[in-house]
């Protein structure tokens, strides 16, 4: 889907400071928190829900799990 917003983002058409990203996903602040901290991260592969996910994203899917971790503990958010 071309139109849709994280996907802009992820390809760059629309600026924002990346908190995170590889070939696969990217992360970064909401523009609206409703926390404290709150980055999103969102694949670079256009999946509309987690009804569309595929056997081949569960390695992405993995990889965002272990880097959202990593994120959460340099926000200093361990053990919440």
């Amino acid at each position: 889907m071309k139109d849709c917003i994280f996907c802009k983002i992820a390809r760059g058409e629309i600026p924002t400071d990346f908190v995170y990203q590889n070939s696969h996903f990217v992360a970064f602040p909401d523009i609206r928190p409703i926390a404290p901290v709150h980055i999103l991260i969102v694949s670079r592969k256009h999946i509309e829900g987690i009804q569309t996910v595929e056997e081949g994203d569960a390695g992405i899917l993995g990889e965002m799990i272990l880097r959202a971790k990593k994120i959460a503990e340099q926000k200093g958010l361990q053990g919440l």
